[in-house]
């Protein structure tokens, strides 16, 4: 038996524009999803996010199935198009659906923790030159203090951001996600006032009384694939520059990494790095896949996405892979988890994403196979002494998987997306056994 430490916090997490739908209801304004979804080619089969889950609706049927198995937390994102449809006016209505929410989770005994931007910007703000601009990240703090109002007594774990990597590469470098921008600069930009955005949103809630407010990356495992080569070695240490360092260490060290600085130099303020590493509770850590690199004259890198990376090849998955196509190596998350502990000591991890796409159907032994081997990684960590708080699954239910649309199925429980109807896979009763146990078997 394997048994995670008393206090262990278990859950599952969501996004909005991925579950909710409703998406003109109660005020909501559109948001770069909604615009990038319905762009013809953006994503695939032409799906967008209007009904997704139908989670607005049915809010109250899902938060019954999380208590049904068992779930002691749950992480969802609120919809800044839906709070603040033009990015700064407040609009209450949209206010309302989070407060019903969350007075659900709580009379259920499921305690809430709020991601408030998980990609979703409205379009107004990217109309004003979104996460390029100084002022989205102004209007973030604003923002992060409305929504605190309003469910802070309720809420006791907060979340700036979820994966601002995704959002400045995906969004502005290489266009595969919203906005759909494919320009090196602009991501770049992003990098830094999104980095901005999480140290104001920060302030905003310490300065409201918020208990715990933490940021959600999704740092890699990045290995060379001949360690004794120095050229794959810096092949890695580049890679990992741009995937980890440019945000692990603006945020818990107040700096820049010297040999990606000059990628963000030309945006960054005098003050800027002293807000960006306001103190913060708790990293959640998002981990699906290592990264392995060698130098190799020619390969094209990572395109816009990794600016610099030309002459490095990323290498294409070995042994069993998930249905994204990406490596299943539980041993990565150890060594992640190890490396952040080190390099970083002091900050309180949480996994708060953890997950696979696997063919559509309830009996899906192969998420429960990828679920053993993760939690198994993440208590060896803990065993070598990391401070790991919590194990958050990705994700509660299938959904609207950015550029996939509907035809990737990361849920522990099922949606039949023309009915609207839930069931949970063997996955999902297979979690609710390790959290009645706190542990594994064997």
């Amino acid at each position: 038996m394997i048994t995670f430490p008393e206090g262990f916090v278990w859950g599952a997490a969501t996004a909005a524009y991925q579950i909710e739908g409703a998406v003109g209801a109660d005020g909501r304004g559109p948001s770069i999803w909604d615009t990038f979804s319905h762009t013809p080619g953006r994503v695939a089969g032409g799906d967008t996010g209007d009904v997704a889950c139908d989670h607005f609706l049915r809010y109250a049927e899902d938060v019954a199935l999380m208590a049904e198995l068992g779930l002691p937390a749950y992480r969802f994102s609120v919809s800044w198009a839906r709070v603040a449809p033009d990015g700064r006016r407040l609009n209450p209505r949209g206010l309302d659906f989070y407060d019903r929410l969350v007075d659900e989770l709580i009379a259920t005994g499921i305690e809430p923790i709020v991601t408030l931007y998980h990609w979703d910007l409205p379009q107004a703000c990217e109309d004003t030159g979104g996460w390029t601009a100084r002022d989205t990240a102004e209007r973030f703090a604003d923002y992060a203090a409305a929504t605190h109002d309003r469910l802070g007594d309720r809420v006791p774990t907060w979340t700036t951001l979820n994966e601002p990597w995704c959002s400045a590469y995906l969004g502005y470098g290489n266009g595969v996600h919203a906005p759909g921008q494919r320009d090196p600069g602009k991501a770049f930009a992003a990098v830094h006032h999104l980095l901005l955005a999480h140290g104001l949103g920060t302030q905003a809630l310490r300065s409201a009384g918020a208990r715990s407010i933490g940021l959600t990356l999704n740092p890699a495992s990045v290995s060379p694939v001949d360690p004794a080569n120095p050229a794959d070695v810096a092949a890695a240490r580049l890679v990992d520059g741009l995937q980890n360092r440019i945000f692990l260490d603006p945020v818990l060290r107040g700096e820049y990494p010297e040999d990606v600085a000059h990628l963000v130099r030309a945006h960054v303020r005098d003050t800027d790095l002293k807000v960006i590493s306001e103190p913060i509770d708790l990293l959640g850590v998002n981990y699906y896949m290592p990264l392995y690199v060698r130098a190799r004259p020619g390969a094209t890198g990572g395109g816009e996405a990794y600016p610099g990376t030309a002459d490095i090849e990323f290498l294409p998955a070995e042994g069993p892979v998930t249905e994204m196509g990406w490596q299943i190596e539980p041993a990565g998350l150890t060594r992640l988890l190890e490396r952040i502990a080190r390099d970083y000591p002091g900050t309180p991890l949480m996994i708060t994403e953890n997950g696979g796409a696997f063919p559509e159907g309830t009996a899906d032994a192969d998420r429960i196979a990828y679920l053993d081997g993760h939690l198994r990684a993440a208590a060896d960590a803990i065993a070598r002494g990391v401070d790991l708080r919590g194990y958050l699954v990705w994700s509660l239910l299938d959904n609207f998987e950015w550029a996939e649309g509907y035809r990737k199925r990361f849920g522990i429980v099922h949606v039949d997306y023309d009915t609207q109807r839930r069931e949970p896979k063997d996955s999902a009763l297979w979690y609710r056994d390790v959290i009645r146990r706190n542990g594994l078997e064997g």
